[in-house]
């Protein structure tokens, strides 16, 4: 199994734009759940602590495989995701790792 983390900070001018921008990522990339071969588990989760430090939302994700988290990265339903996302991003971190 391999985990897939991926934070990001969001646009916003007002707390009213930053929230519909973590309700659009949150909503788009619920939807993939069910269309993505080998993705066996998918959170997202809005940071709630509003410390300067912290990220806006962070995706966490479980895959059975390598060759499934490769194919997740070109599939259309992702591909997608990431086309209505634009440039709402304004940082992205991302952390792959196979457990212990």
């Amino acid at each position: 199994m391999l985990k897939h983390i991926v934070m990001w900070n969001l646009r916003g001018d007002s707390a009213e734009e930053k929230a519909q921008a973590v309700h659009l990522l949150k909503h788009s990339f619920e939807s993939l759940r069910g269309q993505i071969p080998g993705l066996l588990h998918l959170e997202v989760g809005v940071d709630s602590s509003r410390v300067d430090y912290a990220c806006d939302v962070v995706l966490y994700s479980e895959f059975d495989s390598q060759a499934s988290l490769d194919g997740y990265a070109t599939h259309p339903a992702h591909l997608r995701v990431r086309e209505e996302l634009g440039d709402l991003r304004i940082a992205r971190h991302q952390v792959d790792y196979a457990p212990d």
